[in-house]
């Protein structure tokens, strides 16, 4: 999301949008997610309900190398979508929340959707020293305060390596491939009230997954929300695989695919017929 000021569209049935300033506090790089803002949604029919815009921003610091990482959301909206071609303001923004002190780096955003997870957005934060690492910053909507969160792996990542992801218990998973190899592992609050990484599985992808080269690298391209799904590349090959039942589906080629992004449900007129993951490709246009 770039620009000062950006369009949420909704249903093209009624060819209605809203108009969206960006917080007064704005970073050089930002970031947006829209959030459904019922408690307890399956988000199969929300989406002419409530609804809230999380916006991050980085801005770097000359002097260290660093950056300050800032954030707030919007206070929470109900459009009016029933209005044929209603345009409609947004600009009622929460108080930003205080501002983070990232030192020794300063990091960009990763290629996929961040996850939202009891309250809390979370988003890989990607920067280089020698090699790639990531960071894990997690905004809490409740509380209105960022922190950052270590990886349960330690040392350098290639690139779309490791995927967040909202697992079907509730929690922050986070996903790992090497070669062939995944490692999946879920965020846990123990009875001290201290939050750690706890490893859930590892998984030869060979024995799932018609890999015909070992060698060949695969890619994590994004997951479905509550259902432990991920989405895996090889090649131009692209595969939704269910890490508890190891089902799997090919869905289809892409070329120079940058994320998928799964959704609940979607209005198209009659006679139309759209995919149901909708891909990215590297124009940032989304390919149906």
């Amino acid at each position: 999301m770039t620009g000062r000021r950006r369009e949420l569209d909704q249903p093209s049935q009624v060819g209605s949008s809203f108009e969206l300033d960006q917080p007064s506090q704005v970073g050089s790089s930002y970031g947006a997610a829209v959030l459904c803002a019922v408690a307890g949604c399956d988000h199969r029919a929300c989406h002419a309900g409530p609804f809230q815009v999380a916006y991050i921003g980085i801005d770097a610091i000359e002097e260290d190398g660093g950056c300050f990482v800032s954030a707030c959301v919007s206070l929470p909206m109900t459009a009016d979508w029933s209005k044929p071609c209603s345009h409609s303001r947004l600009d009622k923004w929460g108080e930003p929340c205080s501002a983070l002190h990232v030192g020794g780096y300063t990091p960009s955003w990763d290629e996929m959707a961040p996850v939202f997870v009891e309250g809390a957005l979370y988003v890989n934060l990607v920067y280089y020293q020698e090699d790639y690492h990531i960071v894990i910053l997690k905004y809490d909507l409740v509380s209105n305060c960022l922190s950052l969160i270590d990886p349960p792996l330690a040392g350098p990542f290639n690139l779309n390596a490791a995927s967040l992801m909202a697992m079907d218990d509730n929690s922050l998973g986070f996903a790992h491939v090497d070669k062939v190899t995944l490692q999946l592992w879920s965020r846990q609050t123990g009875s001290d009230g201290i939050a750690s990484w706890t490893q859930r599985s590892v998984i030869n992808l060979n024995n799932h997954l018609p890999i015909q080269n070992p060698n060949e690298r695969l890619r994590l391209i994004g997951s479905v929300e509550g259902s432990d799904t991920i989405f895996v590349t090889m090649g131009l090959d692209i595969y939704e695989l269910n890490l508890k039942t190891f089902r799997w589906k090919k869905l289809q080629k892409r070329e120079k695919l940058l994320g998928l992004i799964p959704y609940m449900s979607f209005y198209h007129p009659q006679g139309i017929f759209v995919s149901m993951c909708p891909l990215i490709c590297d124009s940032g246009t989304t390919l149906k």
